[in-house]
């Protein structure tokens, strides 16, 4: 019974918020009201959420379905966070899939991707003043950083992590 009340909870949690911060209350309102968690275990939950990597929804998820019931309730109260997207997203592929050879979907597209290039470009620029500039000054260090990141992941092909671990200890080494 723990089990499918986590799940279906955890579904209310995924479809009633947008995800990220929008979840906090919902997901206290559930652990308390089911008498699962304390609104100070919550707030733990959520802290050690937002400090690990990953989604805030499904690491709240797991956390609280570990402190409600165990290793099983996590798995379950994960499934459940993430039911509603993947069923949005199986919904749209199906849609997508049934409208590919549309020229009004394909005009779409034609208009979302510049949009989306655009956005990723503002990122971009926006990110790199924080990580180019060190005490108001251009950090010629951490462009070479910035090239030897690039240099490893476009032309050795190496994981993204591996490359954040380089990148983070020459940031430590040679910035500081």
């Amino acid at each position: 019974m723990l089990y499918l009340e986590l799940f279906l909870s955890f579904v209310k949690v995924g479809f009633g918020s947008f995800g990220g911060l929008s979840m906090i209350p919902l997901i206290n309102q559930e652990m308390t009201s089911h008498g699962w968690l304390t609104a100070g275990e919550v707030s733990d939950i959520v802290a050690i959420a937002e400090m690990t990597p990953g989604s805030l929804g499904v690491n709240c998820a797991t956390f609280a379905g570990i402190q409600a019931g165990g290793f099983g309730a996590s798995l379950v109260a994960v499934l459940g966070v993430m039911t509603p997207s993947l069923t949005l997203c199986l919904l749209a592929a199906v849609f997508l899939a049934k409208l590919s050879r549309s020229p009004w979907l394909a005009r779409i597209m034609g208009g979302i991707r510049p949009v989306c290039f655009g956005m990723i470009l503002a990122s971009a620029v926006t990110l790199s003043a924080s990580n180019y500039l060190v005490d108001s000054a251009v950090s010629l260090w951490a462009i070479l950083i910035g090239a030897l990141v690039l240099v490893l992941l476009v032309r050795f092909r190496w994981s993204v992590p591996a490359v954040i671990g380089v990148s983070a200890a020459l940031g430590v080494l040679l910035i500081r």
